[in-house]
């Protein structure tokens, strides 16, 4: 597992931590039952505060993707299906939230707007 970390991103270190894993988990590249790096380990590898790391675990812990075992460190869970659909929306949601408002705010419509997002899904679930 790498994470790639930057201090000169405008995204907060906690977040960047929080998003990669979050995506290593989903993808499959970190399996359920897998032990991730200790806190103080992943702080050091990464070069942050081991408060920085000890949120972002805590922080997956309560989205379910994550657990504690209690003196041996943190897990992956198993993802219910329910559960990776749900990240899934709401990551999606996040993303596009932006984009669509600066289409709307550039002149173009709702319909305009869902029938953008419509063609572009037809053409990626053919691809």
């Amino acid at each position: 597992m790498r994470l790639n970390i930057s201090d000169s991103s405008p995204e907060p270190l906690q977040q960047q931590i929080i998003r990669q894993l979050r995506a290593s988990i989903l993808s499959g590249e970190i399996l359920s039952g897998e032990a991730l790096p200790s806190i103080r380990s992943m702080a050091s590898r990464l070069n942050v505060s081991v408060i920085t790391v000890q949120r972002s675990y805590e922080f997956l812990e309560r989205e379910g993707l994550i657990h504690a075992r209690r003196s041996k460190g943190y897990f992956v869970s198993p993802i219910r299906p329910d559960l990776r659909k749900n990240l899934a929306q709401r990551k999606l949601s996040e993303n596009a939230k932006p984009v669509i408002k600066n289409a709307l705010r550039e002149g173009l419509t709702p319909p305009e707007v869902k029938k953008t997002l419509s063609d572009l899904v037809d053409r990626n679930r053919r691809a």
